[in-house]
């Protein structure tokens, strides 16, 4: 995919200029670790039956190759997520750590590290549980660490609960193109993207910790994917301090996402962002944006594609900080030409893209605004139909309301 160069600022070249904490781990010791489990694993894996639990020990297992799983009603179960470690430092052979083609799913109680490619990729399953499952780059925040952690694609029925995802070159939590999506209670640390939701119908994102990613949490419409995604409600997470420097691999769609972002929507649809603690994020607390910000021409988009998001309601947010020292020397120069040297943006960075064909007397119509009711919190129209020519700060076109969506319910939570 075309790189993200969201607003006028190919931001690629300016990564480097947002500070990096990183964390202080050397990674698993593989001197003691068990390197003979790994047949008996794969024998488990090709032999599973519907409704086989696969009990795995305590203990630090070195994998070289990737594992598999094909059939429905399995679970894959092992100690604690810091007890069972399956580490594939010295991988030779596969694209991810454990590839899942199957429905009916459970995985909990154990670590997947240091993988070649993705940690846990479930492709086209119903029916997915990930509990209790930390993913991880043992090594720090590099770009030559897997793309992702925790990746259900083309699912239903999701839940991923309680589990943590470190260091991933693309996004710690993603899941993508899937219908009915429930995240919570995770914590994701030093990726790219901490959780992203990309192209999914109806999906909860609560009680989360994003803190240390480049941008916290993402809900994100890429073109020429099966489905558009709507319907996404973003409460009750703490998205903190994500600050590290952009290590994504050039091209990618995260690759230039702004260092320092808590809470990024683009060209999504009917998302509700409520009640989260959103704080000390550098470049702005959240970010609303088009596909046409994100460098996208309109060739990249087929006839059907909405780029404009719309029906936005950010509410009851609790805000501090951020917005101080945005990544970039073009976003520094707005900040200062805008709020002085020693100001800061608003919480809400908005660049300003309506569909013209949807305007009624220039304005947009009640249900496809994006509605800000949160107290004092402010907006920044960077005014990107007019190339950035007037900035604004005007909240009146954003003092309404949208209807309220409804919980996304699980057959399986």
């Amino acid at each position: 995919m075309k790189m993200l160069t969201w607003l006028p600022v190919a931001m690629a070249l300016v990564l480097a200029a947002c500070g990096q904490n990183t964390p202080t781990s050397k990674g698993t010791d593989l001197s003691k670790a068990n390197t003979t489990y790994q047949n008996e694993l794969m024998e488990l894996l090709i032999d599973a039956k519907p409704g086989s639990v696969i009990e795995i020990p305590a203990g630090v297992f070195s994998i070289d190759r990737e594992l598999s799983l094909v059939v429905d009603g399995v679970t894959i179960r092992g100690q604690g997520m810091d007890k069972t470690i399956l580490n594939f430092r010295n991988q030779a052979a596969g694209a991810q750590g454990l590839l899942v083609t199957a429905s009916n799913f459970t995985i909990e109680n154990l670590a997947i590290e240091d993988t070649k490619g993705d940690a846990i990729k479930i492709n086209k399953g119903e029916n997915i549980i990930v509990r209790k499952v930390r993913t991880e780059w043992t090594q720090g925040p590099k770009t030559e660490n897997g793309a992702y952690g925790i990746y259900p694609v083309q699912t239903k029925n999701v839940l991923i609960e309680d589990s943590v995802a470190i260091g991933a070159s693309d996004a710690g939590i993603y899941v993508g193109q899937s219908q009915n999506v429930v995240v919570r209670r995770n914590r994701a640390e030093y990726n790219v993207a901490g959780i992203e939701i990309e192209n999914c119908i109806d999906a909860d994102v609560y009680e989360n910790v994003a803190t240390n990613n480049t941008g916290g949490i993402l809900v994100f419409n890429m073109p020429q994917l099966q489905q558009a995604g709507y319907r996404t409600r973003v409460f009750n997470n703490r998205a903190v301090s994500n600050n590290t420097r952009n290590f994504g691999h050039a091209g990618t769609p995260v690759a230039s996402v702004p260092a320092g972002t808590g809470v990024i929507i683009n060209s999504n649809d009917q998302v509700e962002i409520f009640d989260n603690e959103i704080a000390d994020n550098k470049t702005a607390n959240i970010i609303v944006s088009s596909l046409f910000s994100a460098g996208y021409s309109d060739s990249a988009m087929s006839a059907d594609f909405d780029p404009y998001p719309e029906a936005i309601l950010i509410k009851d947010n609790r805000f501090s900080g951020g917005g101080n020292s945005p990544d970039g020397v073009e976003f520094q120069a707005l900040r200062i030409a805008k709020f002085g040297p020693t100001g800061r943006f608003p919480d809400i960075l908005w660049d300003g893209y309506v569909n013209p064909a949807v305007l009624v007397n220039g304005q947009l119509p009640a249900d496809k605004r994006i509605c800000i009711d949160n107290g004092e919190a402010g907006v920044l129209n960077v005014d990107g139909p007019n190339k950035y020519a007037n900035p604004n700060t005007d909240m009146t076109p954003h003092k309404c309301t949208l209807p309220r969506l409804s919980p996304v319910v699980l057959p399986n939570a």
